[in-house]
């Protein structure tokens, strides 16, 4: 889902990540609160003591959203859930699944657990904030503390609303996939409702554009686009993770990958296997031993000259967890892997043995075989239902 994430800190063992749009809304939403809100509430204050209101007030509502996605992760972790990290993006924050929930009890503990962190966090600001107006001190920063107190009470109101993939939506999976047993139904459910509910604020943020909330408009229009999109996907997501249930990587890999020794040139590289073989990139090898991989992108700014004189060991991209899989892992757990670090190539290792290579692609491929004989086999009906886990 994110390509572009930039790590930030790390809490509770989480590692916090932003997406490069986060930045945007950050300096959004400073400019709203100093130059909109703060002024509409206390009046009378100098211009820099909005700003630093509205820089204090974006810190915090933020520091909220990942003390809720905080809240999410502990919880699944110690459910035994797999959490890789939290991600902030524009529109909030997400936390990363590497499984999706085995039981609608795991499904339901985890999503509620967000919305009571923010409903805790709602209570102390407002406690802050009537500790403080006592004291007769502090003004600006009561105004601050009423702002965070309210917008916690508001992202409880709009997560709990039964809209997947919002945790009121995660909710409604759960108890549907307890009522019925079966996962898929129920996330095909919730996703329809998901889907509706994004078309509905699509439809308002264009009423409120037409009525002159130009602004205002175009984010309800963006939220519900992101709803609606997120709850598609996040069903068809669930669809593929069944269709690969107990399909090994070893089935859909390709086996007989070409290879470059490290010490070739960066010249041969080009001329043999980039140009020669139309290859954009190549896995590096060394006594069967997977090193890394090089190719277009570690070439293409060296002159003619630096490519007869550099190695391929000197420009390679070394070998990194994130884009190497074991050979007997599942070809639903590679999916996962590139759906999580965004690469569409997996390097396969036996150890440190190149065992092959399993490509997006190459998962796309049997995916599209596997959804027609399917659907010819279970007629419009869809799917059979499972008992298994939830979409992440």
């Amino acid at each position: 889902m994110f390509q572009r994430r930039v790590p930030l800190v790390r809490l509770l063992g989480f590692e916090i990540r932003f997406d490069l749009t986060w930045l945007i809304v950050v300096a959004l939403i400073v400019w709203t609160l100093s130059a909109g809100y703060f002024p509409a509430a206390y009046a009378d204050l100098p211009a820099s003591t909005y700003f630093w209101m509205g820089i204090v007030g974006a810190a915090g509502l933020f520091t909220s959203i990942v003390l809720h996605e905080l809240a999410h992760s502990v919880v699944g972790r110690r459910l035994g859930m797999d959490i890789h990290g939290i991600t902030l993006f524009a529109f909030g924050g997400a936390a990363e699944l590497s499984e999706e929930p085995a039981t609608p009890r795991v499904e339901f503990l985890m999503a509620i657990a967000g919305p009571l962190m923010s409903i805790a966090l709602a209570a102390l600001f407002y406690l802050l904030g009537l500790a403080l107006a006592a004291a007769e001190v502090a003004e600006p920063m009561v105004t601050v503390l009423g702002y965070l107190s309210a917008i916690n009470v508001l992202l409880v109101v709009f997560n709990l609303l039964p809209a997947f993939p919002l945790d009121g939506g995660r909710v409604l999976r759960a108890a549907l996939w307890a009522w019925r047993g079966d996962v898929d139904w129920a996330t095909r459910i919730a996703s329809m409702v998901g889907g509706a509910f994004g078309l509905g604020l699509m439809l308002l943020g264009v009423l409120a554009a037409l009525r002159g909330n130009l602004l205002g408009g175009v984010w309800w229009l963006l939220i519900g686009l992101f709803i609606r999109a997120t709850a598609a996907a996040s069903y068809q997501r669930l669809r593929m993770h069944h269709m690969l249930a107990g399909i090994s990587i070893r089935r859909l890999m390709r086996d007989q990958p070409i290879v470059i020794a490290p010490a070739a040139s960066a010249a041969e590289l080009v001329e043999d296997y980039l140009l020669g073989r139309s290859l954009k990139r190549v896995p590096v090898v060394e006594d069967g031993r997977y090193l890394g991989h090089v190719g277009v992108e570690e070439v293409k700014a060296l002159t003619p000259q630096e490519r007869s004189q550099r190695l391929v060991r000197d420009i390679m991209v070394p070998a990194e967890p994130d884009n190497i899989i074991a050979l007997e892992a599942a070809a639903a757990d590679a999916l996962a892997q590139m759906q999580r670090t965004g690469h569409g190539r997996l390097y396969v290792v036996d150890g440190t043995r190149l065992a092959g290579v399993l490509t997006l692609g190459d998962l796309l491929k049997y995916l599209s075989v596997a959804a027609e004989l399917q659907g010819n086999a279970r007629g419009p009906g869809g799917m059979r239902g499972h008992a298994g886990s939830g979409a992440g």
